[in-house]
């Protein structure tokens, strides 16, 4: 059983946060030259990507639950004795 719901936003942020960590790290390492406004695009479309994600996620939630609720509310009303 999850422990909480799964939030696939902070996990796109996640990742392009730590590819801009990597591509520094390689630099850091010697592997290769990056220059420093290399990683802005890296992490400003992550972070764009990461909302997107997160409002469709949102979107989606809200449409199953009132979907679920509705489906609840007709077994409540065709249930006998109510």
């Amino acid at each position: 059983m999850l422990r909480h719901e799964f939030q696939p936003g902070k996990l796109v942020a996640g990742v392009f946060l730590a590819l801009a960590g990597a591509i520094y790290a390689g630099d850091a390492a010697g592997l290769w030259e990056t220059p420093w406004f290399a990683v802005i695009p890296v992490v400003t479309g992550g972070l764009c990507l990461a909302g997107v994600v997160g409002v469709l996620a949102r979107v989606v939630r809200r449409r199953r639950a009132a979907v679920a609720g509705k489906g609840a509310r007709e077994a409540q009303l065709d249930a006998p004795g109510t």
